[in-house]
């Protein structure tokens, strides 16, 4: 799993940086409570740790 470890590029296995699911919800509720003439074209949310954007 990804908290117990996860194959890396160098071959460790390392956990993987994680965040709660809350914070997802919360994004949706945003967006969601927008009127209907506005949107949010682009929105990532992921745990402050990832090392990297768009790796493999």
């Amino acid at each position: 799993s990804m908290e117990t470890g996860m194959l890396q590029a160098d071959g460790s296995v390392r956990p993987e940086p994680t965040f709660e699911v809350r914070h997802v919800v919360d994004a949706l509720i945003y967006m969601s409570s927008l009127p209907l003439d506005a949107n949010v074209q682009f929105m990532t949310v992921m745990a402050t740790e990832m090392p990297y954007i768009g790796r493999g």
